[in-house]
């Protein structure tokens, strides 16, 4: 207890630093591994400080433990929507942007609101809460982080829909893991501590299989890693470190890969904390009156996944696409261009002159890196 007091005054001595909203994230490998319960603690040793908290969403799925430290902390009421003829429940964004308490909150991160509420997203209610000065505790499991999200779904074979994009992760002035070990997280699901009885061995066979959560835990642990880095990384003086200034990630109207690119692209724009575009060369015939719909379609996703994750958006004209890219990249002294990996066939190969080619030997000129990342299927040129 004595360590969860002395974390609680940690974020209280970060709420005095300054008038801008403070951003706490306790993460953990999976549901049950006492992420609100820790979260309700800290609310609790908060108020002892004459902090004044609210409640925003607290989901306690029906837990004992977790219930119990809700007493004595204000909850807000829960705003009442009607959606297809059923009354549904949401965090009251407006209510608590009223109010403006000291500390707010929020369960489940990654939770997409109903319908017809003020956003589509609850990182997006927690943003606007922290843009209004409002200091938000939040809690989320690492599947549900967009840059891993691959990752994520070859481990557990889920596709995780619900996601939260990375810059929401960036943004925290605190990330905690809620850590435990995998026979102690099974343990307390046979015990009934996380689902009710009847759901268990639905669970044990699927989500909560050893492997994957072994598989989650050291992802995990390897992203707070990777946020404890970029926090160094940034507090020590340009001059007495490596400096990776810009990257640029490139891609084309149906590569394969292009998720993978952006994906990839904002975790070393994040480590670095460098600045970060995403290009598309439009070479003649991709114009968009002309294009495929569904290729535009897909481009268009793809530029949205991308300005989520935190990265510019720059679309360029013209006939030679490795010549753009890197005239652009020049342009914005990046020291890193990201693109897909495609298989290359035999006639591609053949080419005197062909994409890859011409970026490897105009990158060279520039003094410029590549870095290809590989697709989930086959991409052939």
């Amino acid at each position: 207890m004595a360590g969860d007091s002395s974390k609680a005054l940690h974020f209280l001595a970060l709420l005095k630093e300054s008038q801008r909203g403070k951003l706490k994230i306790y993460i953990g490998m999976a549901a049950g591994v006492g992420k609100t319960y820790r979260m309700l603690i800290e609310a609790r040793e908060l108020i002892e400080n004459n902090i004044e908290v609210v409640a925003g969403y607290i989901e306690a799925h029906g837990r004992k433990e977790t219930t119990a430290q809700i007493a004595g902390i204000p909850v807000m009421q829960r705003k009442k929507v009607f959606y297809k003829g059923r009354e549904l429940e949401e965090m009251d964004l407006d209510a608590l942007l009223i109010q403006h308490p000291g500390v707010v909150l929020v369960d489940e991160l990654a939770h997409t609101n109903i319908p017809g509420s003020s956003n589509a997203k609850r990182w997006q209610d927690v943003i606007q809460m922290l843009d209004a000065g409002i200091n938000v505790i939040t809690t989320m499991n690492i599947q549900h982080l967009e840059s891993i999200n691959e990752k994520v779904e070859k481990i557990t074979g889920i596709n995780i829909t619900e996601r939260v994009p990375d810059l929401v992760i960036n943004r925290a002035d605190e990330i905690v893991n809620i850590d435990l070990t995998v026979d102690g997280l099974l343990e307390r699901l046979k015990e009934g501590r996380i689902y009710e009885p009847s759901k268990v061995p639905v669970a044990l066979q699927n989500f909560f299989q050893p492997e994957k959560l072994l598989q989650l835990r050291d992802l995990t642990l390897k992203e707070v890693s990777r946020q404890l880095e970029r926090k160094i990384v940034s507090s020590i003086p340009p001059e007495c470190r490596d400096q990776l200034k810009t990257v640029v990630s490139a891609i084309s109207l149906n590569t394969a890969s292009a998720k993978k690119v952006i994906r990839g692209s904002s975790r070393l724009a994040s480590i670095y904390n460098s600045k970060w575009f995403t290009v598309n060369i439009q070479e003649p015939g991709e114009e968009p009156e002309v294009v495929d719909p569904g290729l535009q379609r897909h481009l268009m996703n793809n530029f949205k996944l991308a300005m989520e994750l935190g990265s510019e958006i720059v679309q360029l004209k013209g006939r030679e696409p490795a010549i753009e890219i890197v005239k652009f990249a020049v342009s914005v002294e990046a020291a890193l261009i990201v693109i897909g990996k495609p298989v290359f066939s035999l006639s591609y190969r053949l080419r005197l002159k062909n994409f890859f080619r011409e970026l490897v030997r105009l990158t060279g000129k520039n003094n410029i890196d590549i870095l290809m990342v590989s697709s989930n299927a086959d991409t052939k040129k």
